[in-house]
């Protein structure tokens, strides 16, 4: 069972990124694009909609929603082209990882939250 479930996420990862790729290619439905920018942005975003500490309801839109709004913007796809896109996400999983990338994006989400913090923290009247 844990196997399948592993397979899953690998397949969801991959439709993602199918959809991230789909989302900038202009044979795709405007709508299509569209709703798949906003699916692959937020399910590539550490933030949630409904946050994981909350139980049952934490895990909802990652198990749940998510996989059906996937679905949906997928079904919005011509075949023919989520088969290409689907091809060009695998073959970028082959692909080395850029740890730069990924540092690039820890950067900027801590000078998000630095500038967050900046902006909210109590100053002292003067």
């Amino acid at each position: 069972m844990l196997r399948r479930l592993k397979d899953w996420a690998r397949i969801v990862t991959r439709d993602v990124h199918a959809l991230w790729i789909a989302a900038r290619d202009r044979r795709t439905p405007r709508l299509a694009r569209l709703l798949a920018v906003a699916i692959a942005a937020y399910a590539l975003s550490p933030i949630d909609l409904i946050p994981d500490f909350i139980p049952v309801l934490g895990l909802l839109d990652e198990a749940v929603l998510l996989p059906l709004a996937i679905l949906l913007v997928i079904r919005l796809i011509p075949r023919p082209l989520m088969a290409e896109f689907r091809a060009a996400a695998l073959a970028a999983e082959a692909r080395p990882r850029s740890r730069a990338g990924a540092a690039f994006v820890v950067l900027v989400w801590a000078a998000a939250a630095a500038l967050l913090l900046w902006w909210f923290w109590p100053r002292a009247a003067g």
